[in-house]
């Protein structure tokens, strides 16, 4: 079970197959405490649907909803912009312009008090 698919599918249908998988890991866990689960491995996979379905669910409750972006070129922004007349800096010319805030000290050291550390930068 894909996302896509899962994110097509409408709210009922998928509580439906939520219940439905919750109990089919019921049942995988009843087989493997028995002993007649041949493959763990089915468990893990139907706990990864689960979270799959609740996740989906929970993107609709935020209101989430995935980028569907097309492919486009890195220069397809390029050759729009040259037709409309417009030109771009150089990316060393936005670069300069994004300068980095100083880091400072934090606190002041041990054993001086915040008087006595302006005293000292004064």
């Amino acid at each position: 079970m894909k996302v896509d698919e899962l994110r097509v599918l409408e709210a009922d249908e998928l509580g439906m197959r939520l219940r439905s998988a919750r109990r089919e890991l019921y049942e995988l866990r009843f087989k493997h405490a028995v002993g007649q689960l041949e493959n763990s491995s089915q468990i893990s996979k139907a706990r990864h649907d689960i979270a799959r379905i609740m996740t989906v669910l929970r993107e609709r409750d935020f209101g989430i909803a995935p980028a569907q972006e097309e492919f486009t070129s890195p220069l397809a922004g390029e050759v729009a912009a040259s037709a409309a007349g417009v030109e771009e800096e150089p990316p060393e010319a936005v670069e300069a312009e994004v300068a980095k805030p100083k880091r400072g000290r934090g606190r002041a050291r041990a054993g001086r008090t915040t008087e006595q550390a302006k005293e000292e930068a004064e």
